[in-house]
């Protein structure tokens, strides 16, 4: 199986709170709008992937469900964040794994994980040869 592209699919309670807190405070860029009314959605450019948010509200997120998102400077996604007043889940620490982390929830609940790579992570090494 060749999987060709990717989305995260939110269903929020809210649509145009959802939709103005990715937008407006995250930062996401839109990618394209469809539909109107209750048939209205918008996917949003998130790094390699897509994510959609539909104005169709389902079940709110469980802890089951976490968002991973990584950025370049933690600390400056810390202040743009705290300056919006979202509540941070946990402020940005270094894990025993090496990511500096922070967690904020979105409006409906769901687990937002803001990541630095440090420059001496393993994700960061490219352990391919060349032959």
């Amino acid at each position: 199986m060749e999987i060709l592209s990717s989305r995260f699919l939110l269903h929020p309670a809210d649509y145009a709170r959802s939709v103005a807190f990715y937008r407006d405070i995250i930062g996401l860029h839109p990618m394209r709008e469809f539909g109107s009314g209750d048939a209205s959605g918008i996917v949003f450019f998130l790094g390699g992937g897509y994510l959609e948010i539909t104005d169709s509200a389902v079940e709110p997120p469980t802890q089951a469900t976490e968002l991973w998102l990584q950025v370049r400077d933690v600390e400056q996604a810390h202040e743009r964040l705290r300056q919006a007043q979202v509540p941070i889940v946990e402020a940005p620490c270094k894990k025993p794994w090496g990511l500096i982390e922070m967690r904020v929830e979105d409006p409906d609940g769901l687990m937002l994980i803001f990541v630095e790579v440090p420059a001496d992570h393993p994700l960061r090494q490219d352990k391919r040869t060349l032959r």
